[in-house]
C-alpha cells in the first residue's frame, strides 16, 4: 500500500487504530464510490450545462434506445427503468412540459398511456448522449483500449455477482432512489 494514496492512506489508517480489521476491500470498494460519485459529478455537470438533468436523459435513452417509432408504455417505461409509477409520471410531467415526448392514452379502453419521442426529445437524446458517452471515454483515456476491456470484464463479473447476491435487479443512479 501506498501512503500517499488516499485511498490506501484510509486503510492503512485502520490498521494502526485496529490491527486485523479487514481492509482488503477498501481498495477496490472505496475507490468504486470515489469514482461514481466522480463520474456522477461530471456527468450531472455535462448536462447542466446544457439545461438538462440525468433524470431527463435517463427518460429520453429509454425510449430511443427502444427503437422506431421511439415509443413505450408507462408500464414498459417503469420496467426499464426500475423505478416506481410515480417517479415515472414525474418524469414524463417534466418532459411533456418540456415539448419532449407526448403522452397519449391506449385506444384498447385501458387505462394505459403511451410515451413517445417528440422530434425535438430526439434531437436533444442524440445531442445529450454524444456529449455525455464522448465526455465518458475521455475521462478514461488514461487507460488503454486493452485495459479498459480488462476493466470492463472485471467489473461486469462482480457487478453480476453482487446485484445476485444482493437480490437487486438493477441500480438507476449511484447513492439516490432516483425521482
Amino acid at each position: 500500500m501506498d501512503d500517499n494514496d488516499p485511498v490506501d492512506a484510509i486503510a492503512l489508517a485502520w490498521l494502526r487504530e485496529r490491527p486485523g480489521t479487514p481492509v482488503d476491500g477498501i481498495g477496490v470498494v472505496t475507490r468504486i464510490w470515489h469514482l461514481a460519485k466522480a463520474f456522477g459529478d461530471d456527468r450531472r455537470r455535462v448536462l447542466a450545462a446544457e439545461g438538462a438533468d440525468a433524470a431527463t436523459l435517463d427518460l429520453l435513452s429509454v425510449l430511443r434506445r427502444s427503437g422506431s417509432p421511439y415509443r413505450l408504455t408507462t408500464r414498459e417505461l417503469k420496467e426499464r427503468t426500475m423505478l416506481t409509477a410515480g417517479a415515472i409520471s414525474q418524469r414524463v410531467a417534466r418532459a411533456e412540459a418540456e415539448g419532449l415526448v407526448t403522452r397519449t392514452t391506449l385506444d384498447d379502453g385501458s387505462r394505459g398511456v403511451v410515451v413517445a419521442l417528440t422530434p425535438a426529445g430526439h434531437a436533444v437524446v442524440e445531442r445529450l448522449v454524444d456529449q455525455v458517452l464522448g465526455r465518458e471515454l475521455d475521462l478514461l483515456s488514461s487507460l488503454t483500449a486493452e485495459q479498459q476491456a480488462n476493466l470492463t470484464d472485471l467489473l461486469r463479473i462482480l457487478h453480476q455477482d453482487l446485484m445476485s447476491r444482493l437480490g437487486l435487479g438493477k441500480i438507476i443512479q449511484v447513492g439516490s432512489a432516483d425521482t
